[in-house]
């Protein structure tokens, strides 16, 4: 019988059970480590989302709100088509919106806390602007007192003065007018397109000329050189000086209201010489000398001077009835009108030539700014 070999107790390897727990237990610990770190882990992550919500539920967005208002005019009658514009601190607070046909306007989404001014404008009427308007939250407000006025018609009215008071302007001018500041130059005009003179202002013009105290002693100055000249059939004598005198003035007087008054008037001619200013010499002297002979219209075409001739011719006839027997005729009426004549163009060269112009009012007014 065969026998079964046995290992003796002795010799057998001890139980090592207590090594195995040991390493179990360690391996244990060391996941349960894991898992807790996980798990804290997870807590803060979930704690810092629920945190992050928790501050956005406590601090939640501005809620906007909204004005409403209604355009009517001072009579309580609405004003449909008018536009508002809201207007805040940011370019951004910015909105335009018209009203409807019940002048009604709506601005919506308008932040709270933030000061606004409305403006509402439509044609015709004045803008009305309202005050600040600062909204809170969720707020709904009706604008009331939007009226508008009837706006106010600015008109510019140009006042242009018509031809009679520009020629009484230029008359003005001329009546100051002296050459060299004593001898009087009222018949000389300055502006090359002067508007024409009314029959009241060439009367005008040879009254003053004929009034003037200069005329006077030019007179008394022409009545001596005669009397010196034992001139004219009158008498030696303060009665003869006064005599001459007389008649120098009479003709004078003759010349001036026939041909600067009468007839310029009934011929529509201007009684006045215009001054050329510019060119030659020569023409300047022949402008001058032509003036008894030529003269302008009232239309202001170049044409014969009707007027002065007139006047001339109508000085020395006249002078047939005052001057002595012995002195009229034919004679008498052509050697005054060349006197008169004479006179006429050395005026006319004293003004061309010798005349110192007034200075217009846009001139002063130059040189004042220089």
């Amino acid at each position: 019988m065969k026998q079964e070999h046995e290992t003796p107790l002795l010799k057998r390897k001890p139980f090592r059970g207590g090594d195995w727990y040991l390493q179990a237990l360690n391996r244990f610990r060391k996941s349960h480590i894991i898992i807790r770190l996980c798990i804290r882990a997870l807590i803060f992550c979930v704690s810092a989302r629920v945190v992050g919500a928790a501050q956005r539920i406590s601090a939640p967005e501005p809620q906007t709100g909204t004005i409403v208002g209604t355009v009517t005019d001072v009579r309580n009658d609405v004003v449909p088509g008018a536009k508002a514009v809201l207007d805040g601190p940011a370019s951004s607070d910015h909105q335009t919106v018209m009203a409807n046909d019940n002048g009604l306007f709506v601005f919506n989404n308008v932040q709270p806390g933030v000061p606004y001014h409305i403006t509402v404008s439509q044609t015709g009427f004045a803008n009305w602007i309202s005050p600040a308007i600062t909204l809170k939250r969720n707020q709904f407000l009706q604008l009331t007192g939007v009226k508008l006025m009837i706006a106010v018609a600015v008109t510019t009215v140009a006042v242009v003065p018509n031809s009679e008071q520009l020629a009484t302007q230029q008359v003005e001018v001329e009546e100051k007018q002296r050459v060299l500041g004593i001898l009087p130059s009222f018949y000389a005009v300055y502006d090359s397109h002067p508007v024409p003179l009314t029959p009241k202002l060439k009367f005008r013009l040879a009254f003053r000329t004929a009034t003037d105290p200069v005329t006077f002693l030019g007179t008394g100055f022409l009545a001596g050189m005669d009397q010196a000249a034992d001139k004219f059939d009158y008498q030696q004598g303060a009665k003869g000086y006064f005599q001459r005198f007389g008649a120098r003035y009479a003709n004078l007087l003759t010349n001036v209201m026939v041909g600067g008054a009468v007839l310029p008037s009934i011929l529509h001619q201007d009684p006045r010489y215009v001054y050329q200013g510019t060119g030659t010499t020569e023409s300047r002297i022949l402008h001058a000398l032509s003036y008894p002979f030529i003269c302008r219209g009232d239309n202001g075409h170049l044409q014969p001077n009707y007027s002065s001739i007139g006047g001339y011719l109508a000085s020395g006839a006249i002078a047939n009835a005052y001057y002595p027997e012995s002195n009229r005729g034919p004679k008498l009426v052509f050697s005054t009108a060349l006197a008169d004549i004479s006179g006429t163009m050395v005026n006319a060269l004293l003004a061309e030539f010798l005349m110192h112009r007034p200075a217009t009012k846009k001139q002063q007014s130059q040189a004042g700014g220089n």
